[in-house]
């Protein structure tokens, strides 16, 4: 399947997690434990029916393969993920999350060995004034602990991405860092057993987003990474703020401030910078050779 198709799915199921999760835990349906709990073990339980699937029609046996710091890092991401939604409007979230996902993968190519030229760190400054200027204080700005864990939440998400580079098999990888993550999900659950709520709508939406969005979702974004450079992975996930924005509007009723504004066309003109300046070398390159 091409890498643009891949991308697109992906970014799709991206925008579709922050509203079922934004719908779930902002009309307080679920509490953000059960809800993490629910997508998680849904997820695994999509994932594991996937490759019991594949190994019996390959006739081989299931191995198992369990890479600790993935699944933690997954486990970190949907938690932080549903407790800073309770916070946030889809469109904010998503953006803070995909501003710290730029970061930290850009951040990480530059320590691999990329070398960002001017215009890279000038859009990563743009991206950065955006997300504090969205964070100032203020009668619209975001709550500031819902952002701090969004920030988190990109944190983590960044080097889950950096460790799909790597997988060979995207199925069993997936699956199995999904798997792991239920024992961390059941101790998340005990822990905020006080606060447990649950509602039929709620058990769908975190079951939908799990076995969906979620499953299927990263299995197609790990077959997409390893044709991807770290900047290039952070840099397509642009448009994840963008739908989901629109997905809040549509869906959820909500309504972009002047500041959400501001913030999201410093954060995207800023990645659109990053664009640019990966692309324009290369234009550069074709015209010097050209006879």
């Amino acid at each position: 399947m091409p890498t643009t198709l891949l991308v697109m799915v992906t970014m799709v199921a991206f925008a579709a997690n922050s509203v079922l999760c934004r719908m779930a835990l902002g009309e307080a349906v679920i509490d953000a434990a059960s809800f993490t709990t629910l997508r998680l073990c849904s997820g695994a339980a999509m994932l594991a029916v996937i490759l019991l699937w594949r190994q019996s029609r390959q006739g081989k046996k299931i191995n198992v393969s369990l890479d600790a710091p993935s699944s933690l890092m997954l486990f970190c991401y949907a938690a932080f993920f549903s407790f800073a939604y309770t916070e946030l409007s889809t469109a904010s979230g998503a953006l803070i999350l995909f501003g710290a996902v730029q970061f930290t993968m850009v951040t990480a190519g530059v320590l691999q060995g990329e070398r960002p030229g001017p215009l890279v760190w000038l859009g990563m400054g743009f991206a950065l004034s955006g997300l504090t200027y969205l964070l100032l204080p203020g009668a619209t700005a975001p709550s500031l602990h819902g952002g701090i864990l969004m920030s988190l939440v990109g944190l983590a998400w960044g080097i889950y991405s950096l460790r799909g580079k790597g997988s060979t098999d995207p199925v069993h990888s997936t699956a199995w860092n999904f798997i792991a993550t239920i024992p961390l999900t059941l101790i998340c659950s005990l822990v905020f057993l006080a606060d447990i709520h649950l509602s039929t709508i709620g058990i769908i939406l975190g079951i939908t987003s799990g076995a969906l969005a979620s499953a299927l979702g990263y299995i197609i974004w790990y077959t997409a990474l390893p044709r991807l450079t770290p900047s290039q992975a952070a840099t397509v996930q642009s448009s994840a703020p963008i739908l989901a924005g629109i997905g809040g509007v549509i869906l959820l009723g909500e309504v972009f401030t002047s500041r959400l504004a501001v913030a999201g066309l410093a954060v995207l003109g800023g990645i659109g910078l990053t664009i640019y300046a990966k692309k324009k070398p290369a234009r550069m390159n074709k015209e010097v050779v050209r006879p």
